[in-house]
């Protein structure tokens, strides 16, 4: 078999996989795949009449061409049903783009009814913080970096940043909205297909940008309710004697900045960390889960995520190791 170029292997790696709009996983995905393919057709379909037209006239002037260059001419009558042509073509081009982007449109923000889910996800640089409004008790429920959902329903998403200007894009589900201060868009995903995706920051937000990443999994409604109920129980006892010295000093370290549920820790400066160690990430998708990476994100944040937020706490390692075994237990 024939080797492919580079060029054409590096453009199919962009055609599938877990954050592709060319691999719709969702119905809001799906109609703007759909606009994108009318678009392909309508465009394509200019550009190559463009391109026959212009060779047609180039033709044409070679072939009436003379020795005196002066007696080079188009009839009036040609030049204006070329005209003529040309206009008909751009406006039926246009309306059908017209017609097809009002029924994207109508797809991805039609109301769906009271049934939806509701989520609210607020962008800070540079990590995500998610709230579930709990359908029994209406209650908030507090998670981060980890978005889950339930395939066939639908999640009605409250999108807001708590600094600059963010944008939610999980381009595998629904298409980008921007995150607005002091102000709420909303935005529908309904996913069609279980697996893992990632979302992003798809607005420039400053020096991590890049690593304001969002893992989103969707699951099954039974799947998605257990998890949700995981959620709203408290943290877990250590359950061994380092744990909870690692607990006794995230209390007096950590908890000025970060929640986790039945302890006295109830800053709201980052991230809720009840179920921390139930996320396939940790630094909104910086680092894998992993007790290594949990004692270097404890010891120098700045080194692997610079401008983040997380101070470096002055701990030996001894100390570290502690509060990492702490987490690696709150699930």
């Amino acid at each position: 078999m024939k080797r492919l170029p580079v060029g054409v292997l590096l453009a199919l790696a962009g055609c599938s996989g877990v954050q592709s709009p060319l691999a719709p996983s969702g119905r809001e995905a799906d109609a703007l795949f759909s606009l994108f393919g009318l678009m392909m057709v309508v465009c394509g379909a200019v550009y190559v009449l463009v391109m026959v037209g212009l060779g047609w006239s180039l033709w044409r002037v070679y072939r009436r061409r003379t020795v005196a260059a002066d007696s080079v001419s188009i009839s009036d009558r040609t030049l204006d049903r070329g005209v003529w042509i040309a206009a008909g073509i751009i406006i039926v081009g246009l309306t059908t783009l017209i017609i097809g982007s009002f029924i994207a449109d109508r797809a991805m923000f039609r109301a769906r009814g009271r049934d939806a889910m509701l989520v609210r996800v607020t962008g800070h640089q540079w990590w995500w913080r998610i709230q579930y409004r709990d359908p029994a008790t209406g209650s908030w429920i507090e998670t981060a970096n980890e978005l889950h959902l339930p395939v066939g329903g639908t999640t009605r998403m409250s999108l807001g940043s708590a600094d600059v200007i963010h944008s939610f894009w999980v381009p595998n589900v629904a298409g980008k909205l921007d995150m607005i201060p002091g102000r709420r868009n909303l935005l529908d995903l309904t996913p069609r297909r279980e697996g893992w995706f990632r979302g992003q920051c798809a607005e420039f937000c400053g020096l991590q940008h890049a690593h304001m990443a969002l893992d989103v999994k969707v699951e099954s409604p039974a799947a998605f309710n257990a998890w949700l109920a995981a959620q709203a129980r408290p943290a877990m006892t250590p359950g061994n004697g380092i744990a909870a010295r690692g607990a006794s000093l995230f209390a007096g370290s950590c908890a000025a900045c970060h929640v986790v549920g039945g302890t006295t820790a109830h800053g709201r400066a980052g991230p809720d960390l009840t179920h921390v160690a139930t996320r396939r990430s940790i630094a909104a998708g910086t680092l894998a889960m992993t007790r290594n990476n949990l004692q270097g994100w404890i010891a120098q944040p700045q080194a692997i995520k610079p401008g983040t937020s997380m101070p470096a706490v002055p701990m030996n390692p001894t100390d570290i190791n502690a509060v990492a075994a702490y987490l690696e237990g709150l699930k």
